[in-house]
């Protein structure tokens, strides 16, 4: 079905996409910055309208980039992919009506091929539409240029074609499943046609309960506090649950945003780099990743010299920066003598020098004893006679007294042996303290 004429109306829709999106906010803005909604009071609405241009911000949506909307906390884009389907996605436009909010649709070409009134519908809504391939294979990851080219102009061609007017296509795709390729991305950004991803989906094209479609809508709404949610409107469990994610949003205080591509005779939104991040870095919250060191380019390789002492000088005007001695300490180094050699000498075999090892200790105790008086060696010789003989005067235990408890007597060798022991440690002089002899002298 993807022919010549696929290449004359994507060339033709490149044209339009970049003269008519101001028709384009002419007839979406009013509707999406109503401060009310007409019968419904209570209804959540939408905040704003954020403006967006394409090619400064090619990928976002942080689930696979590092880039999101600059959406203010507690702000939400809604997204539904994979429409039109009659059946349900009728009742999402009723929905969503009821409540004045306007959200973005990724349409598939063969949808709109087979159900045009529903892109139109979607447009006279005021709602933002963008495309989502031709037939949703989930091998863009895999694919070569010649296989995802035509899947991506020919969901653009079968979605602007149902469009009355093609300029109401906005320039902004997601690849289907989300398989990103490198490849992919660079196709759609040489074009000038923005990736989104999403910051948080619901889990709707699974078999799960639209109770549980609710529940992780605003469960991982409130983990991230904003962001872009990814919805589909062809189930019936996203019909089911979208009303209740919508009171969810009221209660919880969020507010709806609408996303418009900027068209050429129209800025953006002003906004700073920082804002795109959905968590930008603050004062109090320390980075949790060192910057990349950027890659220098050196103009020249040649070593500077290293500088001379005699630099940190060089101007007479500065005081110098290194200390300098003063007059005072000049003098005391020019009057003290230099102290002689003898003035630290120790005399060989003093009792300093044997005092100070331990090895020594004992020719010091045999110095001392030999300074002492012949007077006082004379008493200590006859103190330790008499002690001997008060010894061996005492009477000695009977021979078999050890018997009576048991024990056999000892043999005359072994006393002979003890006596002579006992002796010995009696008459062996006792050695002096050095500190008690500097006191008697």
């Amino acid at each position: 079905m993807i022919g010549s004429s696929v290449v004359v109306r994507t060339r033709s829709w490149i044209v339009l996409c970049l003269g008519g999106f101001l028709g384009f906010l002419s007839v979406g803005s009013p509707a999406a910055l109503a401060a009310d909604c007409p019968g419904h009071p209570d209804a959540l609405g939408t905040s704003r309208t954020l403006v967006v241009d394409p090619r400064e911000h090619p990928r976002i949506g942080t689930m696979q980039y590092r880039e999101t909307l600059p959406l203010k906390d507690h702000e939400v884009v809604l997204t539904f992919d994979d429409g039109p389907l009659p059946k349900y996605s009728n009742q999402v436009l009723q929905i969503l009506a009821d409540e004045c909010i306007k959200a973005t649709f990724f349409i598939i070409g063969q949808q709109a091929k087979a159900n045009p009134e529903g892109v139109r519908k979607l447009v006279a809504a005021g709602h933002t539409v963008g495309t989502h391939s031709m037939s949703h294979p989930l091998t863009f990851n895999r694919m070569p240029i010649e296989k995802f080219a035509p899947e991506i102009n020919g969901g653009i061609e079968w979605t602007s074609a149902a469009m009355t007017d093609p300029s109401k296509l906005a320039p902004f795709f997601r690849i289907p499943g989300l398989m990103r390729a490198e490849g992919v991305e660079n196709y759609l950004i040489s074009r000038g046609i923005q990736v989104w991803s999403a910051d948080f989906p619901a889990d709707d094209w699974r078999h799960v309960s639209s109770d549980r479609v609710y529940q992780l809508a605003i469960q991982r709404l409130e983990a991230k506090g904003k962001g872009i949610l990814l919805l589909h409107d062809i189930q019936a469990r996203t019909v089911a649950a979208l009303p209740k994610i919508i009171r969810d949003l009221k209660a919880r205080g969020y507010r709806i945003v609408h996303v418009v591509p900027a068209p050429a005779d129209q800025p953006a939104t002003p906004t700073t780099p920082v804002e795109w991040l959905l968590h930008p870095p603050t004062e109090t919250t320390p980075i949790a990743h060192w910057p990349p060191v950027p890659n220098f380019v050196f103009a020249q390789t040649r070593t500077l010299p290293a500088p001379a002492l005699a630099d940190l000088n060089a101007q007479t005007g500065h005081p110098s920066l290194l200390p300098r001695p003063t007059k005072a300490q000049v003098d005391v180094a020019s009057t003290l003598p230099v102290p002689g050699r003898g003035l630290f000498a120790i005399p060989e075999g003093s009792v300093e020098v044997l005092l100070s090892t331990t090895l020594s200790r004992r020719a010091a105790t045999r110095l001392a004893m030999a300074a002492e008086t012949p007077h006082a060696a004379k008493a200590k010789a006859g103190k330790a006679r008499g002690h001997r003989t008060a010894h061996s005067a005492t009477p000695s235990a009977p021979k078999h007294a050890s018997q009576t408890d048991g024990t056999a007597p000892k043999s005359a060798a072994s006393k002979s042996t003890a006596a002579r022991s006992t002796a010995s440690r009696s008459s062996a002089p006792r050695p002096t303290r050095v500190a008690s002899l500097k006191k008697r002298a």
